[in-house]
């Protein structure tokens, strides 16, 4: 199960699940829509702020430029 403070595995989930995607264009609404729309995520979704989703799409960013 995935959760808010896994972020390295909820990058790779959604490299699995959005291979194509253009990272740049992803808003903060859209990423928070794409993780919990993920079948391994189990986590409250009302717990996420900002700051998380901003971590996330950066580590996101990352790994996929590296």
């Amino acid at each position: 199960m995935l959760s808010w403070d896994a972020s390295y595995e909820i990058v790779l989930a959604l490299q699995a699940a959005y291979p194509d995607i253009e990272i740049e264009g992803v808003s903060l609404e859209t990423l928070y829509r794409m993780i919990v729309a993920l079948p391994e995520f189990g986590d409250d979704p009302s717990l996420v702020n900002d700051g998380i989703l901003m971590d996330i799409l950066r580590e996101w960013y990352e790994e996929s430029n590296s």
